[in-house]
């Protein structure tokens, strides 16, 4: 007996099926209160028990049976994924939604232009290569709450004028380590005791502005590469459609898809590698179902003022960009 069918097997112990067979064959011959009925619903269950599992309309009750269950568990994966997604896509500036939503536009284009040639599959909800736009799109979101998280940070810092404070620490280190200096050439212990531990508490305060000040700089470079891959993934995305709209070749579209994604595993690999958001940097769930890319529906809010428009963060913004140029 192979595995497979040992697994049928105990798939009919908990079936339905099997509790009709004990039912008509053993339950009959107790009721019966005879010894051949008996004997004889004995000897009908045992065969029932040996053959019934393998018999076909079982079998596909069962394949039915774990199918549903697979495909319900997919779902509920699918669910989660979205929740976090929207999550994510919530916690984002009202410009940047607008940026995903217009990018999710080009996708739906796509997914339009492609749909009377090979791309599109008799199930979509399971065709592997639209399920690559929502990869693309994961990692477009993904980008967008970093920068977002950067820019946070990094107009935290400006706002206290980090550079300013470490200046003006190591300045005033210079100074007091010359003072201690001059206190030890004076001998004039009880004055440089309380200087000395002054100065430490003074250096060790420089040391942790010299570690902000490091972290800017790294947020600044984060912030510039991340920039340059969302302006990059956005291209990409865009000249596919333009495949899609002009080509109407299933193949050369499959093909600029899969030399899209293939291109983002190093940018994956960098996300995966910055600690300070491994919640931003979540895969897509392992299944087959698509989860899109679509966002949801937004209620519409009441109107309201137009924002006040921060000019420190958009002339940071332009300054990336022309960096990037």
């Amino acid at each position: 007996m192979d595995e497979q069918s040992a697994n049928y097997h105990r798939e009919f112990l908990a079936s339905p099926h099997h509790a009709a067979l004990a039912l008509l064959t053993l339950g009959a011959g107790f009721m019966s209160g005879m010894i051949l009925p008996l004997i004889g619903g004995a000897t009908i269950y045992a065969l029932g028990w040996i053959y019934f599992p393998d018999l076909p309309f079982f079998r596909r009750w069962v394949d039915h049976r774990h199918e549903g269950a697979k495909h319900a568990a997919e779902a509920q994966k699918v669910a989660e994924f979205i929740a976090r997604r929207e999550a994510l896509l919530n916690s984002l500036s009202a410009e940047r939604r607008a940026r995903y939503v217009r990018l999710a536009q080009v996708c739906r284009d796509i997914e339009t232009a492609s749909a009377d040639n090979l791309l599109a599959s008799a199930d979509p909800a399971t065709d592997p290569r639209l399920h690559k736009l929502d990869e693309l799109m994961w990692t477009f979101l993904r980008l967008l709450g970093i920068e977002e998280s950067l820019e946070r940070f990094l107009a935290t810092e400006h706002s206290e004028d980090v550079p300013g404070l470490l200046k003006g620490a190591e300045e005033e280190a210079t100074r007091l380590t010359a003072e201690v200096d001059a206190l030890k050439a004076k001998g004039n212990k009880d004055v440089l005791d309380s200087k000395q531990r002054y100065l430490s508490s003074r250096l060790e305060r420089l040391e942790v502005l010299r570690k902000r000040r490091q972290r800017s700089e790294e947020a600044e470079s984060n912030l510039a590469l991340v920039v340059s891959e969302q302006d990059r993934l956005d291209q990409q995305i865009k000249l596919i459609r333009a495949d899609a709209v002009a080509t109407k070749n299933a193949e050369t579209l499959t093909a600029r898809i899969d030399a899209t994604v293939e291109h983002l595993d190093q940018t994956n690999k960098w996300l995966s590698e910055l600690d300070e958001f491994k919640d931003l940097v979540g895969d897509l769930p392992n299944t087959e179902l698509r989860v899109g890319y679509q966002a949801a529906a937004r209620a519409t809010p009441a109107p309201t003022p137009p924002p006040v428009i921060d000019p420190s963060a958009a002339r940071r913004r332009d300054g990336v960009r022309q960096k990037l140029s």
